[in-house]
């Protein structure tokens, strides 16, 4: 029996907090605090510490393994007669860290907390029951280990699927002879390639920083503090989501339905920017407004999986919304969406798949990401960047937001540096305009210039003059945007978040 609890404890997670259980009632001493962080015995301590280092450089030697194998090369390690005893010593590097990890097992196995802990882990794992988890959520572990909560396969059928997941907007292919395409193919083979391998190297990391392991570990004391706040102050709730991919969503519910406010009956979904995080993320907004609040973080994000491709994300947004339906609660027409930044992108999927969401507010958003990959990237590198944009990362969040016709609020930041293509300075060339122009000229094609054949209910402003369009422009623009006068990440106050204007 000692000797499979010593087992389980090797296995086992990384016990970083404990959180006191609503029910307890408050006593003197550290049980009457809300919670607190997890007191290894010495030995489990610096065994941990030795194995976190020896994470961190491997993450650190992956991350420069290319330049780290140009340099090798050079200096002529990579052949036989240097690699055998490199080998022999990653082996016994290898051998000696099992060591620490049998060490650490020990060590775990001697405190009495971390036995506790253990063993409701693997009831709930066998019987995942309210009362079980209730027990459960009362510990900050690692994530990988939490039994999942819900699946995308209870409420839909795979066979209507696709390989990759939900459908997406494509890019209308050009129309080709069929000699012409395959020639075309072969010529722009080596292009693909390249694109392949930035988009999958560099280019994904750029564009999602907040998946960098580096990154997540620099900020662990900082995420894991946001943790316990929601989940010791807020009575939040954490919830592991198994999305139609296989990647596992990692969200924290905040239920306000029985407070007495008029704000808790209504669901905001939150989806958080390239860097952030529900933990310490845009949450904190309508929760100061008494919403209930279902945050969520992007695949490859602290403890969701996989990587934060377009489609990985649509995937992720779908089986967020259908938990918030079919095992919160809540009606389509009961929950609204809120975006910052790049989560415009999943935002604005959400209500072009689910028409009937209530409402959607874009917060630092942008119409397209290809102006802003433009804009940091060489100019002699625009045929590739807009190749890789368009077939790896097309964040066409315009295009999604005009199949919605439901209420729409954008806030824009009038100091932002990250979504204007020239400067902070110059608000003109601010993104969130042309997201703004491109919804107006298609709701409103008679009152704004448009090539387009688009088809909306209100075709106001047909028989106005030229300066009764003008007005009317500028009053459409003044109710769907509104200026926020601070940089990019400055949080949103609850005082900025308020409903869209309505018709």
């Amino acid at each position: 029996m000692a000797g499979w609890m010593w087992i389980r404890c090797f296995l086992g997670p990384h016990l970083q907090r404990v959180h006191r259980s609503q029910g307890e009632s408050r006593t003197e001493g550290r049980a009457g605090r809300r919670g607190w962080t997890y007191q290894p015995k010495s030995l489990e301590k610096h065994t941990d510490s030795i194995l976190g280092w020896a994470s961190a450089l491997w993450s650190l030697s992956y991350y420069s393994s290319p330049l780290l194998l140009c340099y090798l090369y050079r200096k002529g390690y990579i052949c036989s007669s240097k690699l055998v005893p490199v080998s022999q010593y990653v082996g016994t590097v290898m051998v000696c860290l099992l060591g620490v990890a049998c060490l650490r097992g020990w060590g775990r196995w001697r405190n009495s907390e971390y036995q506790q802990f253990i063993s409701i882990l693997e009831e709930t794992r066998k019987n995942h029951t309210p009362s079980n988890k209730k027990k459960l959520a009362c510990y900050d572990f690692d994530f990988s280990h939490w039994p999942a909560d819900f699946s995308w396969e209870e409420v839909s059928n795979p066979k209507l699927l696709s390989k990759t997941g939900v459908s997406l907007l494509k890019p209308e292919p050009k129309l080709r002879g069929a000699a012409d395409s395959v020639l075309n193919s072969l010529r722009t083979l080596p292009c693909h390639i390249v694109s392949f391998l930035i988009a999958h190297s560099f280019g994904r990391r750029m564009l999602y920083p907040g998946s960098v392991f580096l990154l997540q570990r620099a900020m662990r004391p900082m995420l894991q503090q946001g943790q316990a706040r929601l989940i010791e102050e807020c009575e939040g709730q954490r919830n592991k989501l198994v999305a139609c991919d296989g990647n596992e969503i990692d969200t924290m519910f905040v239920d306000r339905r029985r407070d007495e406010g008029q704000h808790g009956q209504t669901l905001v979904i939150c989806c958080e920017g390239n860097a952030g995080f529900y933990e310490v993320g845009c949450m904190n907004t309508p929760l100061e407004g008494g919403y209930s609040v279902l945050g969520w973080n992007h695949p490859g994000f602290a403890g969701s999986t996989g990587v934060p491709f377009p489609q990985n994300e649509a995937n992720a947004m779908d089986v967020v919304i259908q938990f918030a339906v079919h095992k919160l609660g809540f009606q389509l027409s009961e929950i609204v969406v809120y975006a910052w930044s790049i989560g415009g992108f999943t935002a604005s999927w959400a209500v072009m798949s689910y028409p009937e969401i209530q409402a959607l507010v874009l917060d630092a958003s942008f119409d397209d990401l290809l102006p802003l990959a433009l804009k940091v990237m060489p100019d002699s590198w625009r045929p590739l960047v807009t190749h890789t944009v368009r077939q790896y990362m097309n964040l066409n969040s315009a295009d999604q937001l005009c199949k919605y016709q439901g209420p729409v609020l954008l806030i824009r930041r009038t100091k932002d540096e990250i979504i204007t293509t020239t400067g902070p300075e110059d608000i003109m060339s601010n993104r969130g305009n042309n997201l703004l122009l491109k919804l107006l000229q298609f709701r409103y094609p008679q009152s704004y210039k448009t090539e387009r054949d688009v088809f909306f209910p209100w075709s106001v402003g047909e028989d106005m003059t030229l300066e009764g369009r003008r007005q009317l422009a500028l009053f459409l623009a003044r109710k769907y945007m509104r200026n926020f006068d601070s940089t990019h990440c400055t949080p949103l106050p609850y005082s900025e978040f308020t409903a869209p204007w309505r018709l």
